[in-house]
């Protein structure tokens, strides 16, 4: 099967991007995978995927899905994309969209200076809502945020580190650091994101 696809980037986060406005492809959590795969397919950190929406008032139905082909309720970075798709292929001619997400609707805007700006709705708190699972390990203040410790452990060394949660669609660790250009992203972020914490 040949499936037509715009390959995009935002903040450095890759997608695969799919029109099905027409047509669905009928695709499946193995051929996300394959797509997503660097080596054998296109490569890309998510597969964003453009559909009709049935709904009143919604302009576009928008489908996220992981590298590891689940689907995900929500990208920030994606839905920038999402927004300069639809316009660039001559999908909407509107400067604002709204548009229906697995986590709820967002409203994406493009700017004149090329930007797209995108409401990704309230923040949420609720540690079952994010979901993150701390159970008896009590919360540190730090200022108006809570901050939770985290074991990460990895061969010969063990670290812990203080995360604030949030979901904006999808689970988010924060943490504070004194410079981000230096910040162990690469080798604590997926320690973090695989933490038995975030279920």
């Amino acid at each position: 099967m040949r499936i037509p696809f715009t390959k995009m980037q935002g903040a450095g986060n890759d997608f695969v991007v799919l029109d099905e406005t027409r047509n669905r492809f009928g695709l499946g959590a193995a051929q996300y995978r394959f797509l997503a795969d660097r080596h054998f397919g296109v490569g890309a950190d998510q597969i964003l995927t453009v559909r009709p929406s049935p709904a009143p008032g919604i302009d576009f139905e928008y489908l996220i899905h992981n590298a590891d082909g689940a689907e995900v309720e929500q990208c920030g970075n994606g839905a920038r994309c999402f927004a300069r798709f639809v316009r660039d292929a001559g999908l909407t001619q509107k400067d604002a969209i709204r548009v229906q997400t697995k986590g709820g609707v967002i409203e994406p805007v493009l700017t004149r200076d090329g930007r797209v700006i995108v409401n990704m709705g309230a923040p949420v708190f609720d540690l079952a809502r994010v979901p993150f699972t701390p159970g008896l390990v009590p919360a540190e203040s730090c200022g108006p945020w809570q901050q939770w410790p985290l074991l990460l452990a990895t061969p010969g060394q063990k670290t812990v580190v203080r995360v604030a949660v949030v979901s904006i669609g999808n689970p988010h660790a924060v943490q504070l650091v004194m410079d981000a250009d230096t910040a162990p992203v690469l080798q604590q972020g997926p320690l973090i994101e695989n933490h038995p914490f975030f279920p």
